[in-house]
């Protein structure tokens, strides 16, 4: 064998040897990241139990584990294939149609995909938890958390982040909805919106907790009744946890952090993610202070204003975070 051919051959096996650990890699910072996203399911449980009274804990903390569990169940057996199974950017379709159950996924960047997107299904069905907390049936909890991530969630991921969705941006030029598809980066509207929507009609259909408006027999109340949040600690807990979760939530819907310039837009997204928490934190609390200030005249700094504010922030960031400028 010749110098030439010697040389050929190390490189070909140096580039084989670059490709595999940049695939390893990748499939690393999937799992890394998918593991904040899905540790997320602490942070919604810890807010959800600090804000609800204590004898209704351990139904909430229970409804939590087995979103987790349903979750899994649902996009394995036909939420991901609903989603994902079957795209082709040349033509738009309604759901996907192929690797039902993981039938036909083996490797390990398609596999590790799957558990990231099951995560962010998991939080999607999460986000109903709090909404009907203290009035759902157990049973129908179970039958809405394999709904939705079976069926309804995949449905939205597929319009919009599916090559064949008729919404999506990653289809070819001729079929994007108005020239360009929509941009969600990592699912404002996609998780966080779908939950929210799910859980108003939730609300909607449950009605509000026995003795809030009404009393156990249907009468009126002549004022409502507050149910205070029995620990304040565990609602701080939470949200911190979520803050914390939101860092593979953002940055690692880059999907991989070998190809140029996929380290910037991480880089950037847990830029824009801290900035977004930390301002809508202060936004609405001082927002509230000066509204209860005008009604009542006395200064006040709400710690629930606080914690929504930082969540409220986390989620209007999720889409747009691999965009915005930090100075904007």
């Amino acid at each position: 064998m010749s110098d030439l051919e010697t040389l050929s051959a190390s490189v070909t096996a140096l580039e084989e040897s670059i490709a595999t650990t940049n695939g390893g890699l990748d499939v690393f910072y999937l799992l890394f990241a998918g593991a904040m996203v899905f540790f997320m399911q602490a942070g919604f449980a810890m807010l959800c139990a600090g804000s609800i009274r204590a004898k209704n804990v351990k139904n909430i903390m229970l409804k939590n584990i087995l979103d987790a569990c349903g979750g899994a169940v649902g996009f394995w057996t036909i939420g991901y294939a609903f989603a994902y199974g079957g795209a082709d950017s040349s033509k738009l379709t309604f759901i996907g149609n192929s690797d039902f159950v993981l039938a036909n996924i083996h490797d390990g960047g398609s596999l590790i995909g799957w558990f990231f997107q099951f995560a962010f299904a998991a939080t999607a069905a999460t986000i109903v938890a709090g909404t009907v907390a203290e009035r759902c049936k157990f049973e129908a909890y179970i039958a809405y958390s394999l709904m939705l991530t079976g069926f309804v969630y995949p449905v939205v991921v597929h319009s919009i982040w599916s090559s064949s969705g008729f919404l999506s941006a990653f289809t070819d030029d001729e079929n994007k909805f108005l020239g360009s598809g929509m941009i969600d980066f990592a699912g404002s509207g996609v998780v966080h919106m779908t939950g929210g929507a799910t859980a108003l009609f939730a609300a909607k259909i449950l009605g509000p907790r026995i003795g809030r408006f009404y009393d156990a027999d249907g009468n009126e109340l002549p004022e409502p009744v507050s149910f205070p949040p029995h620990s304040v600690a565990l609602q701080v807990l939470g949200t911190f946890i979520l803050w914390v979760g939101w860092y593979g939530f953002n940055p690692g819907s880059t999907l991989g952090i070998s190809p140029a310039g996929y380290a910037d837009v991480a880089a950037l997204c847990a830029v824009t993610t801290t900035l977004a928490a930390a301002s809508g934190s202060v936004s609405a609390m001082m927002t509230d202070m000066l509204m209860t200030r005008k009604a009542t005249g006395e200064t006040m700094y709400d710690i629930t204003m606080c914690m929504n504010g930082a969540l409220s922030g986390l989620v209007g960031i999720t889409a747009g975070c691999s965009v915005c400028e930090p100075w904007a």
